[in-house]
């Protein structure tokens, strides 16, 4: 049985991908500091043979030098992150911390490691956010010039840059995804789609910035952890690929195709679930966009779930685990964030 570390694998993502990873039958070690968005909801995993966490700040460089010296991992598939755009802008600090200082101290046990040869392959987990403001008719390709607008986009971007220069420098094995917006079950609810299904099931109003024009591009988290799953396989050492759907949706229309499945799954909506334009995010893009062509003709890769049918899950999802929602503290949740100028 072949070990992986999964950094970060209380997450969303990273639940995800090491539910994902126990299925073909690895055994898998989840490195998680159990920030405020963990998911700590009925761990399914504890009892598995297969499964081992280890609560540790990525950071900690001589924690984790010693747990991937015990362990000897054909792969690391690094999560570790602050993710969420408005916290950034409230609280750049934590962002820093996490996303860029904790890649340096990952990379740096890898290159001491090395010595020992021990010399698992890095797949670091990125964003499109990176790649800054997509103009109409255009999806970035991984040549794409890095433009990013928030702290976490930076954070974000300063990471690949780094994993980029140890491959070179130190002839470490790694790739780098970038991934456009997940969704899918267990995630926190201070994103766009749990927290409109969040807040329908609560009667409570649906804010949408602006006027709800800015576009995403949206893909199932099952999708993306078989994409991740190629690279651990096949990708080459020292580039990036993009994992894209080519859906791409104004905010103000995604939130009316939730509003539309649900009343179609006979979901009562209160008279304050409706939508509420709000002020909008500092800074914020307008538009995502990427050209997945690289991993589909590579791997011949491409998203399985279709977008209405993945939207009408993840609601099933969170109407059958209301639990989940319960554990979850208000005070992290309902607060609007990143309006601090």
């Amino acid at each position: 049985m072949k070990n992986i570390i999964v950094t970060g694998g209380s997450g969303f993502i990273g639940s995800n991908l090491v539910n994902f990873l126990i299925r073909k039958n690895f055994f898998v070690i989840n490195l998680d500091k159990l920030t405020y968005s963990s998911n700590k909801y009925k761990d399914k995993f504890i009892n598995r043979k297969n499964y081992k966490f280890i609560k540790i700040d990525i950071a900690n460089k001589n924690g984790i030098t010693s747990v991937i010296k015990k362990f000897k991992p054909k792969a690391i598939f690094n999560l570790a992150a602050e993710t969420h755009v408005d916290r950034s802008i409230d609280n750049p600090k934590n962002f820093i911390h996490s996303n860029l200082i904790g890649t340096f101290s990952l990379l740096e046990s890898l290159r001491y490691l090395k010595k020992k040869n021990i010399r698992p392959k890095l797949i670091h987990i990125s964003t499109d956010e990176v790649y800054g403001d997509i103009k109409k008719g255009i999806r970035s390709s991984e040549n794409h010039r890095y433009e990013p607008s928030s702290p976490y986009s930076a954070s974000k971007a300063g990471a690949d840059h780094l994993v980029k220069s140890y491959v070179r420098t130190y002839k470490l094995n790694a790739v780098i995804s970038n991934c456009c917006n997940n969704y899918g079950p267990y995630q926190y609810p201070e994103k766009l789609i749990p927290k409109m299904i969040t807040n329908i099931f609560n009667n409570k109003e649906l804010p949408v910035y602006a006027k709800g024009f800015n576009s995403r591009e949206w893909i199932h988290v099952e999708d993306h952890c078989a994409a991740l799953f190629k690279l651990y396989l096949k990708g080459r050492n020292g580039e990036n690929y993009n994992i894209g759907s080519g859906i791409n949706l104004k905010n103000l229309d995604l939130v009316k195709r939730i509003i539309k499945i649900c009343r179609d799954m006979n979901i009562k909506l209160g008279n304050k679930a409706r939508i509420k334009f709000v002020k909008d995010r500092p800074g914020h893009d307008f538009r995502y966009a990427l050209d997945n062509r690289k991993m589909k003709k590579k791997f011949n890769w491409k998203p399985k779930k279709n977008f209405d049918e993945g939207l009408r899950e993840t609601i099933t999802w969170y109407l059958k685990n209301r639990q989940f929602l319960k554990n979850i503290s208000k005070k992290n949740s309902d607060k609007r964030l990143g309006l601090k100028i």
